[in-house]
Formats: C-alpha cells, structure tokens, sequence
C-alpha cells in the first residue's frame, strides 16, 4: 500500500465543481497557484504568481478607508492606478479581513491534501456515478508537483479517476515521479515554431515537445490546442503542430481550444492590462477547417474540452 502524506501543503486558488470538461464523467477541478508560462492570453492571470494575490473590485468599494489604514505597508489607496501598489504589497491579506463590503478578496490560500481531499469528497457520489473525478488545473499544475503527486494518489486510494492540465514545461524528473499517479494528461501544444512560442509566452518550446514524447508513453494523452487569432491559427502553424502530433505513437485525439475573453476583467483586477482586448473571436467555419486539417490526419478531434 502506498503512503500518501496528507500533510504535504500546496497553495490552491480555486476549486471548481460539477465539471463536464477537463476529463470524463463529472469532475471537480482544482487549481493551483504558479506558472512558468506567460501567455498574453491566459484565462487566469491569478494562477501565474505562485503566491497568493490581492484582486480589487473598485465597483464594490464604498471608499470607508479601513484597508487604507491597515496596510502597514502603504501599498493601499488612492494614488495607485488600480488602488493597490503591487510591488509594495505582500498579500498578508489583512486588508481583506477589514473590507466591508469583498472589494478586496484574497486569490491563493495554503491547503494540506487532507484539507482538499475532505472538500472534493463531498461529491464522489458524482464521480463513481459517471466516471468522473478530480482534475488538477493552474497555472501549471505541475509546478507544486509534490503536493500534486500526494493529492492524485490520494484520489487514486479513493478510487478516482486523475486528470492533470499540463503545458509540459518542467523537468522530465517531475515527469517520472508524477505521471504514473495520473490516469489523463491533457498537454497543451501552443505553437510548433519556438520563437513563436517564446514571442507569446515568453519561454522556448523544446522542452516542451521532448516531455510530450515521454509523458504520452507513460499514460493516456490527449493534445489541446489553444486556437489564437493571429497567433497560432495560420493553417501552417497549426499544421506544423498536427504534424508533430502525429509522430507521437501513443496520442489519438486533439482539442481544439477556441479562444476566449472570459478572463479579461481578472487582470484589472490585479492591477495589470489586457493585452488582447481588440481580438476578435475564432470564425467558426475557420474553426471548423482546421478540425478537418486533423481529421485528414487520421487523429480524432472535437472543437472545446
């Protein structure tokens, strides 16, 4: 019998219920803090630190000031763009605990495998009833991979089913010690060309392409493919990422991922710009040929997660 230490502590910024996507059946996604990448379109800016982070909803504030006089160390008012001053501000959080009205809310908080495990449990009902169980999503959900690898075999004593959310860029050690406790990686391609990949997120791809060959020998892998307009939705980009798909032996499926703005209002939350806010949606019927340009390919593929 494996021992799992439910005392490992990770910092966790979400916990999403009642999930058809991320795996099959119904599942329970939880996100972690921290990530390597910077993708300039990235849904959940508040997963990219790895610590915890303040978020300021100024349509809740009523400017009582309390926040203002606590903060010891003057990262909070009115002189800062978006209220809060984020290089002098440590996310102590006790500017939170004196906001009357949540303007101010606190984004990360440190949780043990027991604490998550006694959380999710609640709904594994939902799990063994359809298949379905517990996804772990970020930022990378990699990156805390210790406290990664104690909750996924805590789910598997439970006998749940384990997903992972990966862009696949950490060490092939991590790899080695993780992934056999996950029954489903689903590993994001963003481009084929590196420099193109270090243009938009800021880090190079090889290593990247290398983990891809060796997590999809270890468990089953489904590619994702985030479709960003004037990115990666050329048809040559997005060939080049079928075509390198196609030389893994063990991998049958893409996703293609359409691009969003749902995240859109968390970076003024967090003080920071949008920097995609003029982009203008996938056409579906561009969508559309390049699920054709993979289903020509002899890989099976679906529009969405």
């Amino acid at each position: 019998m494996k021992v799992i230490d439910y005392s490992q502590k990770g910092i966790v910024f979400d916990i999403q219920k009642y999930s058809i996507h991320d795996g099959p059946g119904i599942r329970t996604i939880v996100f972690l803090k921290g990530c390597p990448l910077r993708c300039i379109w990235c849904s959940n800016p508040e997963s990219q630190n790895t610590k915890p982070e303040i978020m300021f909803r100024k349509n809740l504030c009523i400017h009582c000031g309390k926040c203002v006089s606590i903060c010891l160390n003057n990262a909070i008012g009115p002189q800062n763009k978006y209220w809060i001053d984020r290089k002098k501000c440590i996310s102590c959080g006790e500017c939170v605990n004196v906001c009357p009205s949540s303007a101010l809310t606190l984004k990360g908080k440190e949780m043990t495998v027991e604490d998550v495990i006694n959380e999710v449990k609640k709904d594994e009902t939902y799990y063994r009833n359809s298949g379905g169980g517990i996804t772990l999503s970020g930022g990378e959900a990699l990156l805390q991979y210790k406290f990664a690898k104690e909750l996924l075999k805590a789910c598997h004593a439970k006998g749940w089913h384990t997903a992972v959310e990966t862009e696949g860029y950490i060490s092939k050690e991590v790899i080695m010690e993780v992934v056999p406790h996950i029954d489903l990686v689903l590993l994001d391609m963003k481009t084929y060309d590196t420099n193109l990949h270090y243009k938009y997120t800021k880090v190079h791809n090889e290593v990247i392409k290398e983990n891809a060959k060796l997590i999809q020998s270890m468990t089953r892998t489904i590619i994702r493919i985030p479709v960003i307009p004037g990115v990666n939705d050329s048809v040559e980009e997005f060939s080049s990422i079928v075509k390198f798909v196609k030389t893994l032996d063990n991998v049958e499926q893409i996703h293609i991922l359409p691009y969003h703005n749902y995240g859109e209002n968390k970076y003024y939350l967090l003080g920071r710009d949008y920097l995609m806010k003029d982009t203008k949606k996938n056409k579906e019927e561009h969508l559309n040929n390049l699920k054709k340009i993979v289903e020509d390919n002899d890989l099976i593929c679906q529009i969405g997660g």
